[in-house]
């Protein structure tokens, strides 16, 4: 059957509509437009902190998510949004202290490229070796403290670039979107971010009118003077239909910073340097981890056995990645935040999956619309970024417990704790004059290499070489309040 046409269905209460399925075509462009929203709010934001233009990211989102459908043959709906895996790298690249200096956006969509390269490959491994062969270079305590070491290195950028701009800003906003992530249900409760950025937004503004303008620092300049939280200025200056500028040349650093950013900043074709990409190659670990993740769990929800498409899934990614990238986009990844509308609905037709991807194309010919997200308050980006890096740091702690590490094994205890400690650290380690391994990229190369030359030269066993209670001395009725009550 053509991926393009659907059997037209009608379900009742509770009943699941298959990939090959539809609604009638009203009820599927809605929930196209709902899966939009969904990916909105990140795979806006996180262009930005890449120092990416997020029109052009949301545009190429579109068509690498149709790129993706066509490649696995509509039998894995989803939808690419802009990869957080990569910030860290982004960020490594603009503050790289090596010998040439920091980067610019042309190195970080041509290290990007590379990965997604590389991605693919991957990808083809999986498909034809199968998925057993990539744990066994990269099991779950490896991909979980690679996923940890990128989240936590990230750290200093929300706290040290976006919060100082007005910390009780960053502190309601992050706030509202704790609560709103825990306490809304259902479809609501997937959009967290875009909705803690819209309340971010009215906050800021009411702070305007309630106290005046602020002379706090923004991000890149230290004495900006004062000025509104809320600046729309430069949006009204975009035109409601266009395509993103081309980059200027010679940039150098992250221009997200720049009040002029989305006028400097747009398509352009990337340069690659060797330094710059090893900084990056550590993300390609997290989205094999979240692209198998994603076939897994989208297997679970519809009954059907996906792992012989699983490596089709990562390539597809990696394909789409290089295709974004190769024009100044962002990479892209499988959302998690659709694979909650979909649980929410149990629509899993990948009808609405185009629908979304057209929809997304047509919002990157709004210059406006970016305008208006690029002028979001730093300080509601800091409160944004404090739950989601913290958020992509502990989904490591995730991959770990879902797949029973113990760390009461030396074997994974030592070599782990070394390169998270070295990446969170954003230690550096000069290899030539002109070649510089530090934070993310170093890290990960302890994390991997360490935890296999440990299982080389040591034993697998229930030892460990620091003491941290004996077992169960934690758990209820074994701990001293716990004895003291039952005596």
């Amino acid at each position: 059957m053509s991926q393009f046409k659907w059997e037209k269905v009608d379900p009742g209460p509770g009943e699941a509509v298959a990939p090959h399925q539809r609604l009638g075509w009203g009820k599927t462009v809605g929930l196209g437009a709902q899966h939009v929203v969904a990916m909105f709010g990140a795979t806006f934001v996180f262009p930005i902190v890449m120092g990416l233009n997020p029109n052009l990211a949301i545009l190429m989102s579109g068509i690498a998510t149709i790129c993706f459908l066509l490649i696995v043959k509509g039998k894995v709906p989803s939808y690419l949004g802009t990869s957080a895996s990569f910030v860290g790298g982004a960020t490594a690249i603009y503050t790289y202290s090596g010998s040439g200096g920091p980067g610019g956006p042309a190195d970080v969509t041509g290290a990007i490229l590379v990965a997604g390269v590389v991605l693919g490959l991957v990808g083809v491994l999986i498909h034809v070796l199968g998925a057993a062969a990539v744990n066994a270079v990269l099991p779950p305590v490896v991909t979980g403290a690679v996923v940890m070491l990128i989240g936590f290195n990230l750290a200093p950028v929300a706290t040290g670039t976006y919060m100082p701009s007005d910390p009780w800003i960053a502190i309601i906003t992050m706030t509202l979107v704790i609560m709103m992530a825990v306490g809304l249900r259902g479809f609501f409760g997937r959009i967290a971010i875009f909705l803690g950025l819209i309340a971010g937004y009215v906050i800021s503004w009411l702070a305007d009118l309630a106290f005046g303008m602020t002379s706090l620092p923004l991000p890149g300049n230290a004495e900006p003077g004062p000025h509104h939280r809320v600046d729309w200025t430069s949006v009204k200056a975009f035109d409601w239909v266009g395509f993103p500028v081309h980059t200027e040349d010679g940039l150098v650093g992250n221009q997200n910073a720049n009040p002029d950013f989305l006028n400097v900043v747009g398509w352009h074709a990337p340069s690659f340097k060797i330094a710059f990409i090893l900084l990056v190659l550590p993300a390609v670990i997290a989205l094999v981890a979240e692209n198998l993740g994603h076939v897994k769990a989208v297997g679970e929800m519809t009954g059907v056995d996906l792992d012989p498409v699983m490596g089709k899934a990562v390539a597809a990614d990696g394909v789409g990645t290089v295709i974004a990238s190769a024009v100044g986009g962002s990479p892209t990844t499988t959302y998690a935040e659709n694979i909650g509308v979909m649980a929410a609905t149990r629509v899993y037709s990948t009808a609405a999956y185009y629908v979304a991807a057209i929809v997304a194309i047509l919002l990157g010919f709004v210059p406006k619309f970016g305008a208006l997200v690029n002028a979001t308050p730093p300080a509601v980006l800091g409160g944004i970024t404090l739950v989601l890096y913290g958020m992509i740091g502990l989904l490591g702690a995730k991959i770990w417990k879902e797949n029973g590490v113990d760390f009461g094994k030396p074997i994974n205890l030592v070599p782990i704790s070394a390169g998270i400690i070295l990446a969170i650290g954003n230690a550096s380690l000069e290899i030539t004059d002109d070649f510089v391994l530090s934070g993310i990229a170093l890290g990960t190369i302890v994390v991997v290499a360490g935890y296999h030359l440990a299982r080389l030269v040591g034993r697998d066993d229930d030892g460990t070489m620091i003491a941290v209670g004996t077992p169960g001395a934690h758990t209820e009725g074994q701990d001293p309040v716990h004895r003291h009550r039952e005596g």
